[in-house]
């Protein structure tokens, strides 16, 4: 679009549910002409790249994470035209797109299944991963420990069993046949003709299986991996691929190779290291498991958030860290799905506006990419009694009717959000636009200052040494001779902070968000912040 390869060590990325963003034909379901309505509103706010969950034909077991057909749009969301006119739009806004690619398995309902399970030879039968028994790759987890009992499902129709790693109605492919292999390449271009800037590659350290191993990471899904990498090099100099590989930072370094591999990867544990930081008040967490982060090569990218679709996934803590993550952000039983917690980030933070506000600037400030969910820049809330993760994908509020601007429909796929605090009368657009104190007004003026420095999207990490390394979590970001200083209260109190200035940095520094001006004296600046306040700082 620009002609910069490196676009997404910049990019500050928006996921966007389509169903619930905006409904632009009234029948009660967002979709992408409705998300084309809004594209100056993501424009205005600084999104750089929208990331759309699903929009393929699926009967929606899984939200439509279970494909029916990778080559078309669902009809709630509408067509191709309209996915053309999309891409254009945005586009025209400088902002790229790119979708879910889910490439570990489809939907029962795809007819490359339903021609496997009908006919032994079939040329689709070997495009799923069949056995006689339900014993094989015993080693294996089970990833949705609340539903499902076993990888393996009999299909009474086929008589074996097929091998799935998620939802019974969600069968792996079998990346062993060269011709899945292709097939999928050959979906990564039709997307890729249509103008889409990338994937997010769905669920990928499952693609093989090998027995005698757990089922992940393995060599021969890097090297299809590899494989897609250099089709995409080829094909698509500037598209990337999105790896989300829910695994610890050095089974993920894996994912991006020597550069021939994920251009980025979800950091998946400092996400929950960061909602203990705040709980504990106390900088640990977060320091341990970037301490733990491998360098990685400089064509690529973490990608960080605080939340997405999915619950606040607790599979990379230990057990004992699980257990306490749950009795301080999931009392209720209801708020908790299989390894994690099903709640948005206002809720989980107790809607406190300085909290929400501290946590963003973690967000934008720690080293990767960051992804906004959709309406947590205006602290939504969420709905705990929908079933599995519908509580955090409810209607966007872009005013304060009863419908949340969101359709002009009586029934919707899902209520509006109703309870006080986070009714639309509370939480929407419109209020928050008019408020130049708002949650909206203060994330856009972080956009902002993140992308007017380079230093926070390439340069290095580096720790600041204060005289509160517990209650504050301070740090340089550096970058071709720029310097930032950034300081963060995790404390409920307000702190005094001394800072040692490390070598050749300061004397004096500029607020990036308020332009305020500071001084060190004597190698140290004091800095005085309320409670879960945040300095942002440019030396010089």
């Amino acid at each position: 679009m620009n002609g910069n390869p490196l676009w997404y060590k910049d990019a500050v990325f928006y996921e966007v549910y389509v169903r619930a963003f905006r409904d632009s034909d009234g029948d009660g379901y967002g979709d992408l002409r409705g998300l084309i309505e809004k594209l100056d509103y993501l424009q205005d706010l600084g999104v750089d790249c929208i990331w759309l969950m699903p929009i393929f034909p699926s009967p929606l077991f899984d939200d439509g994470y279970d494909v029916a057909d990778f080559r078309d749009i669902h009809p709630d969301y509408g067509n191709l035209d309209d996915f053309k006119e999309l891409v254009a739009e945005a586009h025209k806004r400088s902002i790229r797109i790119i979708t879910d690619l889910v490439l570990n398995h489809t939907s029962s309902h795809h007819p490359w299944f339903q021609a496997a399970r009908k006919d032994k030879t079939s040329k689709y039968r070997d495009y799923y991963v069949w056995s006689d028994t339900d014993q094989k790759y015993s080693e294996a987890r089970i990833i949705f420990l609340d539903t499902e009992t076993s990888n393996w499902a009999w299909d009474e129709e086929a008589g074996q069993y097929y091998w799935h790693r998620f939802y019974s109605s969600q069968p792996d492919l079998n990346y062993e046949n060269p011709q899945v292999q292709q097939e999928m390449l050959d979906v990564m271009k039709f997307w890729l003709d249509l103008g889409i800037d990338g994937f997010r590659a769905d669920a990928i350290p499952y693609l093989y299986e090998r027995e005698g191993t757990n089922c992940e990471n393995l060599p021969e899904t890097h090297a299809y991996l590899k494989q897609a990498r250099a089709f995409f090099d080829k094909h698509a100099p500037e598209g990337i691929l999105l790896s989300e590989a829910n695994q610890w930072p050095e089974d993920v370094r894996a994912y991006f190779g020597d550069g021939d591999e994920m251009h980025m990867a979800f950091h998946f544990p400092v996400m929950p290291r960061i909602f203990m930081a705040l709980k504990r008040q106390d900088s640990t967490p977060i320091r341990q498991i970037l301490e733990r982060t491998p360098e990685i090569p400089e064509n690529t990218q973490w990608c960080t958030f605080l939340r997405n679709h999915d619950e606040l996934t607790l599979e990379m803590v230990t057990e004992d860290e699980r257990q306490w993550m749950w009795q301080q952000y999931a009392p209720d039983p209801r708020m908790r799905l299989n390894l994690g917690i099903r709640r948005r980030l206002a809720p989980l933070l107790d809607n406190d506006k300085a909290t929400i506000l501290l946590a963003n600037s973690l967000l934008f400030t720690l080293p990767g990419s960051p992804i906004l969910y959709y309406g947590d820049e205006i602290g939504m809330g969420d709905n705990i009694w929908l079933d599995d993760r519908n509580g955090v994908r409810t209607p966007m509020q872009w005013d304060s009717s009863q419908q949340a601007g969101f359709s002009e429909a009586q029934e919707l796929y899902a209520p509006v959000i109703a309870e006080v605090p986070y009714a639309p009368a509370q939480v929407n657009v419109a209020s928050q636009q008019a408020d130049p104190d708002s949650l909206y007004h203060h994330i856009k003026r972080m956009i902002a200052a993140r992308k007017s420095q380079p230093a926070f999207s390439c340069g290095d990490l580096a720790w600041a040494e204060t005289d509160k390394p517990e209650e504050t979590l301070a740090y340089y970001r550096r970058s071709n001779g720029e310097t930032l200083l950034v300081i963060n209260n995790l404390s409920a109190g307000a702190q005094t902070v001394r800072v040692k200035l490390a070598q050749g940095v300061g004397p004096a520094f500029s607020d990036l968000l308020n332009g305020q001006n500071f001084q060190a004296d004597g190698g140290f600046l004091e800095a005085k912040l309320p409670p879960r306040g945040y300095l942002w700082l440019k030396a010089g």
